[in-house]
This record gives C-alpha cells, structure tokens and sequence, in this order.
C-alpha cells in the first residue's frame, strides 16, 4: 500500500485530493497548519499532521513523522489579488514565501528518501495563470511561474533516479476558502487610480461558466501519479483545459 503526503489539505483542492486518495486505497498523510481530524474521514489508513511549509522546523517534523513517502504533493499555497501598488512587500514575501520557497523546502525534505529508493513522485499544483496572465494577480502569477520552471527543470535532474515530477494547473476555483484568502489580502482595498479596472476585471470574472472544481484537481493529481505517460503539465477544471488547447 503507498504512502502520499499532501500539503494544504485543510480545505479546496488539498482536502479532495485527499480524500480521493483515501477512498481508493491509500495512505493518506494530509497536513494542514492548524489540523483538524474532522476534515476528513475516519480511517485506519489517513493521519493528519501540523505543518507549516514557511517553517524548516515543522517540515523536517512532519517528514520524519511520516515515514516512508511514495509521493508528494506540493498543494499549499495562498492568493494575493489586487494591483501591484497596492500589494505591499511583506504580502509579497509572504505569498513567495509559501508559493515557491514552500515547495521547493518540501521537495528538498523528501529527495533523499526518493532519490535512495530510485523511486517516487512530486506533483506540484500551480494554476493557470502561469499559460494566460490576469491582471490584479501578478505577485500571485509570479510565485507560481517560478514553480513551473523549477518543476521543469527538476524533471530533468532527477529523471536518472526514477523520479517523476509533475505539474497541475488548476483554473479558478469561485466560492473557496482560497478565493477569499486572496481578496483578504488586499489591505486596504485596491488602490483608487485602479478602482474602476479592477471591478471591471471582476464583473468579468464572475460572468465566466467556465471554472474548476476541486473534483477535477484531485482526478488531475490522480493522473499525474498513477499514469506514466501523461504530460509534464496537466491542466485541471474547464477553463484551465480552455487556456491550455489555446496555446
């Protein structure tokens, strides 16, 4: 029976994609900053641990209290929508702090389980606005750009140890816990000389049909480790499959 490790399972696509793996037969190490048993079923097989990807401290606890890893995925992340000038810098180290340096701290901690079995998977979530660029997300656009090229590269780098990096690019996810998170951090709001751009950008966004389900995250990471032949990029919900056949 394998062993996957997901980060962010509190809730959205990091708690799905848990509870996919746990209905199909896995062990299930989910974690979360602040946990919380009832998030998921009960299970034999499920463990929820506390970890905060922005702490090396925590990381290197959560690794060791889990044991052996199949695979990992890289889900943690937090939103920040609003214009540049009104995104300040501790916001924007905080977003890259948990985006990027999040993911790459996680990776670091399990290669060298990986890289001694010559064996294992890295799935990391990042979105699609990394193939078709929004305004009001460029912090945001930015942390999680840096991760695709990481990945890619990554790929390379450990293909000789039998380990396959992949990458899902969720589209945008209305009503969750995330989507709120990011309008959270817009401070004091959106800067005026922007104010009339930025509700147009969001009329226009809630007008769109097309969006992504947790659902599809899950069936996307699903993919990504159970079929070796799937793409490098995996693009998961209706308008991230959109963006990407337009490329």
């Amino acid at each position: 029976m394998k062993n996957v490790l997901i980060t962010g399972c509190s809730s959205g696509f990091g708690l799905d994609t848990a509870r996919h793996f746990l209905e199909r037969g896995w062990n299930v190490i989910a974690t979360m900053r602040t946990p919380r048993q009832d998030a998921l079923p009960r299970s034999t097989r499920l463990r929820v641990l506390p970890l905060d990807v922005t702490d090396p401290q925590s990381i290197a606890d959560a690794v060791e209290a889990a044991g052996p890893i199949d695979v990992l995925v890289n889900n943690a992340g937090i939103g920040v929508l609003n214009a540049l000038e009104g995104t300040s810098m501790d916001i924007a180290r905080a977003v890259f702090e948990t985006n990027t340096l999040g993911t790459i701290a996680m990776t670091r901690a399990v290669l060298p389980q990986f890289r001694e079995r010559q064996a294992g998977r890295i799935v990391n979530v990042t979105s699609s606005v990394t193939l078709k660029p929004l305004p009001l997300l460029s912090v945001y656009t930015a942390s999680k750009a840096a991760i695709n090229a990481f990945t890619e590269s990554l790929a390379l780098e450990l293909q000789p140890f039998n380990v396959q990096v992949n990458l899902v690019l969720p589209g945008r996810a209305p009503g969750t816990a995330f989507g709120d998170n990011a309008r959270s951090r817009m401070q004091n709001g959106v800067p005026e000389a922007y104010a009339s751009f930025a509700q147009s950008i969001l009329a226009q966004a809630q007008q769109s049909s097309e969006i992504t389900l947790s659902q599809d995250v899950a069936d996307a990471v699903w993919r990504a480790v159970n079929d070796p032949s799937c793409p490098l990029r995996i693009p998961a919900g209706a308008d991230a499959v959109a963006v990407a056949e337009a490329l």
